[in-house]
């Protein structure tokens, strides 16, 4: 996943929606080559392969480009880092946890260390002032919803007994501060081994919470989940979603 998407090289694109997310893309390729202050609308125009009348029938100013090409970036690591997280999605109810772990932390290590999530965070830091509120959607689309899908699997991985009863959202996060901070602690270091770093991350992780597959939860009377009683490991408020 790479910020420097270029459209202008290739066909000039065709249709509104096409020509919409050329100027999106192009944006931010300038943003993140330039910074903000430093980009101009008539090279974002040259990046897209429009006319620079063109950008501004789709966007009213670089103010307007800014944010949208952002969160439009913001919305494709959310896609990516879901996706991640999706493998941890129908294990086996006595398998080994660690493998499927050590796969979703990797690909989530692979978008947090991508070009394009780099580039989000250097440019919604230094214009945080200026536009707080890409800054929060920033979060909002990438950091919130992955976790909240982390939990999600987490739960499900304590309510079969392959985690200790635990706050599934306090877990989360746990276990994207472990993979993400040694990796962002590493910026300077030309390609880090991401599969080691995963796997360092989760070996920790399941120190503090791994469960015994043979011990799972004691049912309590009242408390639902997939049409089975189950123990309320999780305190009120937390949602489990499908």
């Amino acid at each position: 996943m790479s910020s420097e998407v270029s459209t202008g090289a290739g066909r000039k694109p065709r249709g509104r929606v096409e020509r919409r997310q050329a100027i999106l893309d192009g944006a931010f390729t300038v943003f993140a080559r330039r910074g903000y202050a430093q980009a101009c609308v008539q090279e974002i125009a040259q990046e897209a392969g429009v006319a620079k009348p063109t950008v501004y029938n789709h966007l009213d100013d670089k103010e307007a480009l800014f944010r949208e090409a952002v969160l439009a970036a913001a919305d494709r690591l959310s896609e990516a880092g879901l996706a991640a997280v999706e493998g941890l999605r129908g294990l086996p109810e006595d398998g080994d946890p660690r493998p499927a772990l050590v796969g979703a932390g990797h690909a989530l290590l692979e978008v947090h260390g991508s070009e394009e999530a780099s580039a989000v965070r250097r440019l919604t830091s230094a214009q945080a002032a200026q536009f707080p509120d890409v800054a929060a959607g920033v979060r909002d689309r990438t950091a919130l919803r992955v976790r909240a899908a982390l939990a999600d699997r987490l739960a499900r991985l304590a309510l079969t007994g392959r985690l200790r009863p635990c706050d599934p959202e306090q877990a989360a996060e746990h276990l994207l501060a472990l993979l993400t901070g040694p990796l962002d602690y590493r910026s300077d270091t030309p390609a880090p081994d991401l599969r080691a770093l995963a796997e360092a991350a989760v070996d920790v992780f399941l120190r503090a919470y791994g469960g015994d597959p043979a011990r799972r939860p004691e049912p309590v009377p009242g408390v639902e989940f997939g049409g089975q009683t189950t123990q309320n490991s999780f305190p009120s408020g937390s949602a489990i979603t499908t």
